[in-house]
């Protein structure tokens, strides 16, 4: 634990004279915009005061002080206090789920408080450990890093501001999108010991990417925060803040500049695909998702994951170090099935470059892939549920949520995984194949800030460094899963989400390495920024032809590439004693700043757009799928049941939806109980039915048709035998009778005890 790696794992101080110097207050300054706005905007939103400081609490005493020590302790400072609490956060992350994981194995739960006190009293103790307290050799950066990783974080807060806006805390009266639901189920699951239960279907072994779910379990329990409060309010936007750190550690750490780990995080996490006047967005955009705690939670470990492959491939020593591969490997398994695939194909292509350029690294460049493998088999097994078993080969299947195919040559598609290719394309003319190859092409070009740092394996300074294949391979594989892969709910798409910080690192190392004049740099990232954000939308809205799509995705093209022309032109013109070195350096650096910018200002026009849109929006508008009456009710059930009793209901599909859209996950979401039968949709036996009889797996029937029977028998009928039965053979203890979803039975009372009603909720206990 006392060993650190040798001065040459520690990037250089950005200047000389910095080396000795202490951070001032005035660096604390850009980190309070952040995080200002953001308990602002928490407490706008309803979010308890008591509940923000405990949790903050939590975050500082919990997760970076603990991690931070640890990382310092592993793979020595950074030296700076920004990149270490980056890199300490992950870590912490990833210890708080090794103490998660031995208390649900044991069933103690309640030491999860004295997990992370045991490590800070460890570094307290142990005078060898008692150094990993301070900096040693300050190397603080300049003030303009830490606003462009602030300006990240800041952008990434107001992104997610709409999603609070239109998820109002319980109980209300409110439509939620039901993989919410499903992840509060799966949060108040985590709580309890092992083996996990599927919380809609007690008794199923439960396999699912789970761990984010866990993570929130975990601060849940230790700061007795609701975990609606959590999932819904307070734990995105630190895990958020965590990765823009962990990037822009990575991106100093490859370029060895400043600037580009302050650009890095901006680019890598506030970037969109650029929006050039086009009606519609290039698929694969924000890969921060308030829907997808599964895809966020990656996005941080995966990131630490990279810095430790990124030292190993350049023939630096992990040391200690390598006692985190497995485990973080595995963490990043469990938080998305998808994280692993596209890194382990980048490790793939950086030992091929290794074989190549750096033999003499191939042995630990072999043991971090063998490693890393055996993390995704082993988080196969454990983790993977029914939702990867049906992902197949299809390749363009993404092209149906796509509307320039859907609305032309897609217009007959099925969402179909059958077929070798989609009708569209498999039965259209060389003209059709021609706009399929062009709407690919125009994907590429909307997709420049992700792919742009390709060119840097054609440099000379970087094609023979390992990292820059491993950053290359895994972004080209990323993007293979979502254009080869089908999947009904579109989840291919995050083989590619998960890569997007890391693939954007690749650009700005690519620009770093030109070696560009910081205030190019500035100058082509404000230029692409205001450009985004100026140029207006043409072509909308497009009739469903496929020479006006093409039209109207190709004039913003052109429009873009004459003014790039015409302000090159201008510049040449009034740059004095033009030098050939420096308009073929210049230029190109300032555009590829540019680039980035455009993705930069896309995603701030974004957050602006829909702000505005909260600000401004109805909530009466609102469909409502819950009522206030009945998030009470599940409330009132979760206060006065205990944590391991099972309930049963006749809440199973989603209201005001045709036929059965077994995606209602509110009622064991709210009441953080298992269900005997509640919604199936997301259920292994569901999933893998997924297009028999023609429908979609979430309108499968329900699994075991005769437990689902008795349960609606329960409800429907009330007959004593039933309710015997039910309580006997399944270990049901509570009736969840919803009488906005169909009649119940009114002799329910008489074998069944009334104890709460709420509305159309009326809740029984089995004696």
């Amino acid at each position: 634990m006392t060993a650190v790696l040798d001065a040459s794992t520690v990037d250089p101080a950005p200047t000389p004279t910095a080396a000795r110097r202490l951070p001032s207050v005035s660096s604390a300054v850009p980190w309070v915009i952040p995080g200002g706005l953001l308990v602002v905007l928490l407490l706008a939103t309803g979010t308890p005061p008591g509940a923000l400081a405990r949790y903050a609490a939590y975050i500082l005493l919990a997760v970076l002080v603990p991690g931070t020590l640890v990382h310092r302790a592993l793979r020595g400072s950074r030296g700076n206090l920004p990149e270490d609490l980056g890199l300490g956060g992950a870590t912490g992350f990833l210890l708080m789920l090794a103490g998660w994981a031995l208390g649900a194995a044991t069933g103690l739960q309640a030491l999860l408080p004295a997990w992370p006190a045991l490590i800070i009293v460890l570094f307290l103790a142990v005078p060898a450990l008692r150094r990993h307290w301070r900096i040693a050799e300050p190397q603080p950066l300049p003030a303009l890093w830490s606003w462009a990783v602030a300006g990240a974080i800041t952008l990434v807060i107001l992104a997610i501001y709409p999603a609070w806006q239109t998820t109002p805390l319980p109980p209300v009266t409110a439509a939620w999108y039901q993989d919410l639901d499903y992840h509060l189920a799966l949060i108040h699951e985590m709580t309890r010991s092992m083996p996990f239960q599927v919380p809609q279907l007690a008794g199923d072994t439960l396999r699912y990417h789970y761990l984010s779910d866990a993570d929130m379990a975990t601060a849940s329990m230790i700061t007795r925060i609701d975990p609606a409060v959590v999932l819904l309010r307070l734990w995105l936007a630190p895990v958020a803040a965590v990765t823009a750190l962990v990037v822009a550690a990575l991106a100093r750490q490859l370029a060895g500049k400043w600037w580009a780990g302050g650009l890095g995080a901006l680019a890598g996490l506030a970037a969109m695909p650029l929006r050039l006047g086009e009606p519609v967005v290039a698929m694969g955009g924000n890969p921060f998702s308030f829907v997808s705690p599964s895809q966020v939670y990656m996005l941080p470990l995966a990131g630490l994951l990279l810095t430790l492959a990124v030292d190993a491939l350049r023939g630096r020593p992990l040391r200690w170090a390598w006692a985190m591969v497995f485990p973080l490997a595995l963490a990043c398994a469990g938080a998305k099935s998808s994280a692993l695939p596209p890194i382990i194909a980048g490790l793939a292509v950086a030992a091929l470059a290794v074989l190549i350029w750096h033999r003499s690294r191939l042995r630990p460049t072999l043991i971090l892939l063998g490693l890393t493998l055996a993390a995704m088999f082993t988080g196969l097994k454990l983790f993977a549920g029914g939702g990867a078993s049906i992902l197949t080969l299809q390749p363009f299947a993404v092209l149906y949520f796509f509307p320039p195919y859907r609305q032309t040559l897609g217009r007959y598609d099925q969402n179909d995984g059958d077929l070798p290719l989609p009708n569209g394309i498999a039965h259209t003319s060389a003209l059709g194949l021609g706009f399929v190859a062009a709407l690919f092409a125009w994907w590429l070009v909307m997709q420049a800030p992700r792919f742009a740092g390709l060119l840097a394996l054609r440099a000379s300074t970087t094609r023979r460094d390992p990292a820059a294949w491993l950053l290359a391979g895994l972004g080209v594989a990323g993007a293979g899963g979502l254009w080869m892969f089908w999947h009904p709910s579109l989840s291919q798409n995050y083989f590619f989400l998960g890569m997007i910080p890391f693939a954007t690192v690749l650009t700005v190392w690519l620009l770093a390495d030109r070696g560009p004049a910081l205030r190019t740099v500035i100058a082509g990232v404000i230029a692409g920024a205001v450009w985004a954000m100026a140029v207006p939308i043409m072509g909308r809205p497009v009739p469903p032809s496929a020479s006006r799509w093409a039209l109207a995705l190709a004039k913003p093209l052109l429009l873009t590439a004459v003014v790039v022309v015409l302000v090159a032109a201008v510049a040449l013109v009034l740059r004095r004693r033009v030098t050939k070195r420096w308009a073929w350096a210049a230029l190109p650096s300032a555009l590829l700043a540019a680039v980035l910018g455009g993705g930069v200002g896309t995603y701030a026009l974004q957050a602006a757009t829909d702000d505005w849109k909260a600000l401004h929006r109805n909530p009466s508008a609102a469909a409502v799928s819950v009522s206030r009456d009945e998030m009470a009710a599940a409330q009132w059930l979760e206060r006065n049941s205990g944590k391991d009793d099972v309930i049963a209901t006749n809440v199973h599909c989603k209201l005001a939806q045709p036929g059965c859209d077994a995606r209602a996950f509110w009622v064991a979401g709210l009441t953080g109980r298992r269900t005997l039968v509640e919604s199936w949709g997301y259920t292994d036996q569901a999933v893998a039915a997924d297009g028999v009889g023609g429908q979609r797996y979430f309108r499968q029937p329900a699994p075991y048709p005769a437990r689902f029977a008795l349960n609606e028998r329960v409800f429907n009928q009330g007959d004593a035998p039933d309710v015997a039965a039910m309580r006997r053979e399944y270990g049901v203890r509570w009736l969840f009778a919803d009488s906005r979803v169909g009649p119940i039975a009114p002799g329910l009372e008489t074998v069944a005890r009334l104890r709460h009603t709420s509305g159309p909720v009326s809740v029984y206990e089995l004696s």
